[in-house]
């Protein structure tokens, strides 16, 4: 029911006047009685008595009235609560989905400094692909995601917040280590890869076409899911990996992972927030790209 509609008939009610109600909701007097004409249509009856020198409630009409005034004071409570509560601290529940390179430890982090400003919110992160993070932001099953490529998807938009470099890694003692190889080099070593949907596996291939070479030529034997596994097998000496730098850095400042550089590569990527086109953003998660931005400008 319109409440607009229900305001004009309580405030002719109140004032016994379409005059009166219109001053003192500050409106023009055609406009009150449209509206109440339009509310007698609508519920089929008469709501007030015209005849008199004074407008007067029918019997619906004295019905109607207090029904009415209880409705407007809800409106008016309910907006006010909401004023309060876009005035107010953040509370409720950001839910962020990330891959895995930005959620080793960039996002972590962004989460955590976020969430000590605002104690009242829960935060909760999702780790998954590239691909499924921007499926389930398209899909609007969750409202935020942080990848590390941007994949073409009419349904989200993609806004660059950081940067990040694919690098080759292997253990310190392998061959590589600390080397610029060539692509003949890598054919002969076991290459580790991510599976499809991962952000860095992009990176990879879109790189590796340039030169005209399908990355499943140089490896075909271990497709080992997303970063923490290929990591770990490489940790265990069963060959090596293209990933996010800021995946390893803590194992290459260790010295327990190395780095070595295919020529004529110098992959970087974007490290991008997605968002669904269209949709109508919560506080908090304005708030957090709001906070992203600061971070990254």
């Amino acid at each position: 029911m319109d409440t607009r509609q229900l305001a004009a008939f309580c405030a002719v009610v109140e004032r016994r006047s379409f005059s009166q109600a219109a001053e003192r909701l500050g409106v023009t007097q055609p406009a009150v009685s449209l509206q109440v004409r339009s509310l007698e249509k609508r519920l089929g009856m008469q709501l007030l008595d015209r005849s008199g020198r004074r407008v007067e409630p029918t019997e619906a009409g004295l019905r109607l009235f207090s029904s009415a005034q209880r409705l407007l004071q809800l409106e008016e409570q309910m907006l006010d609560e909401l004023s309060s509560e876009s005035a107010g601290a953040l509370a409720g529940e950001l839910s962020i989905g990330a891959s895995t390179g930005p959620a080793a430890v960039a996002v972590p982090l962004l989460l955590c400094e976020f969430q000590q400003h605002h104690p009242d919110l829960r935060v909760a992160l999702e780790v998954h692909d590239t691909q499924t993070v921007v499926d389930l932001v398209a899909n609007r099953e969750l409202e935020l995601g942080i990848v590390g490529a941007a994949r073409r998807h009419r349904a989200v938009s993609f806004e660059p917040i950081l940067e990040d470099e694919v690098i080759l890694i292997c253990l310190p003692d392998h061959p590589f280590a600390g080397r610029t190889v060539g692509i003949d080099e890598i054919r002969a070593e076991t290459l580790i890869v991510m599976q499809e949907g991962a952000g860095v596996r992009q990176v990879v291939e879109d790189e590796l076409r340039e030169r005209g070479i399908r990355l499943l030529e140089l490896a075909t034997s271990l497709e080992l899911g997303l970063q923490e596994s290929v990591r770990s097998a490489v940790q265990a000496g069963y060959g090596i990996t293209f990933i996010s730098r800021t995946a390893v850095e803590s194992d290459l400042a260790a010295g327990t992972l190395a780095e070595a550089r295919l020529e004529g590569m110098n992959a970087t990527r974007e490290i991008s927030l997605v968002r669904a086109s269209g949709r109508v953003s919560t506080r908090a998660a304005t708030e957090f790209v709001a906070f992203v931005r600061a971070r990254s400008a």
